[in-house]
């Protein structure tokens, strides 16, 4: 189990799967494999796969204990979640809540989910299956959302490339009253802040922590591979406005350099987080193990 600690505040990866998914062809339209090839020393089999040829993903939230909260940003695929396109996470069952208690809490000792954006592979275990009905897996907690990205995603509730995450995974907690929607800039506790870093979607934030003379930074999807800070202005397939992403991206990898705050990514490979240097008109990693 990864932890990371800023002083008296610690940060705990919670896995729920890691493995190659994604052709990176398709996922990244920019992908050229004769520019990465330099790269493969560093990565793979972390981040690439070469027996498979897919990018390696990994599902997983970040859990912060601080002296006043216990904290998730994100909460993954979750089970039986419907994606048919991808088998990997089609109607799985993980052991995500497992890997929660291993690392000593309770869906009922979570005070605040956080949320970067509301892709289902990012809003999965919001909710649970119980008597063929989702409700709220941490019910004692304050789920935090974007009101730009609430907004932007109840107008489109009814797609169909969210997987239903909407209807299953966002309405059964605002219904049961522990939704909180906010905007611009949004202090939780004295140590973390919400900031939009818009782009991938229009409701997209990103979390600062800075703690005990030292930073930390959660990107949620400003970021899908590590290939993209050699490349910051390959998108995914995903993000929805190209340019704006682009320029989240590199505002975001600035900020780590300025500040020499730990990246921490949602969907890196080991050792899923890393210190950002600028080199040139990108950026090196200096992986943290």
């Amino acid at each position: 189990m990864t932890t990371f600690n800023f002083g008296d505040i610690s940060v705990t990866r919670i896995e729920e799967s890691l493995k190659p998914v994604f052709d990176p062809y398709k996922f990244m339209p920019d992908f050229d494999p004769a520019l990465v090839e330099p790269h493969m020393s560093w990565l793979a089999p972390n981040h690439f796969d070469p027996e498979t040829g897919l990018l390696v993903m990994s599902m997983h939230s970040w859990l912060i204990r601080t002296p006043d909260h216990t904290i998730l940003i994100d909460t993954c695929v979750g089970d039986h979640t419907h994606i048919p396109n991808l088998p990997a996470y089609h109607m799985q069952q993980f052991p995500y809540l497992k890997n929660l208690a291993a690392a000593g809490v309770t869906p009922e000792e979570i005070d605040y989910v956080l949320c970067t954006h509301l892709h289902s592979d990012h809003v999965g275990w919001h909710t649970k299956l119980v008597d063929g009905r989702h409700v709220p897996t941490f019910p004692n907690a304050r789920y935090v959302i974007s009101k730009t990205e609430f907004e932007n995603s109840a107008a489109s509730a009814d797609a169909e490339d969210n997987n239903g995450a909407f209807q299953s995974r966002i309405m059964p907690v605002v219904d049961a009253g522990l939704s909180e929607l906010v905007s611009g800039d949004h202090a939780i506790g004295d140590s973390l802040t919400i900031t939009p870093a818009p782009g991938h979607t229009p409701g997209h934030v990103a979390m600062t922590l800075t703690h005990a003379g030292q930073n930390g930074l959660f990107i949620g999807d400003a970021m899908h591979s590590a290939i993209q800070g050699v490349f910051p202005d390959w998108n995914s397939a995903f993000c929805q406005d190209a340019d704006q992403a682009r320029s989240t991206r590199r505002k975001l990898l600035e900020y780590c350099c300025e500040h020499d705050a730990l990246l921490m990514p949602q969907h890196f490979g080991i050792p899923f987080a890393t210190k950002v240097q600028a080199r040139e008109n990108a950026f090196a990693f200096d992986f943290m193990s």
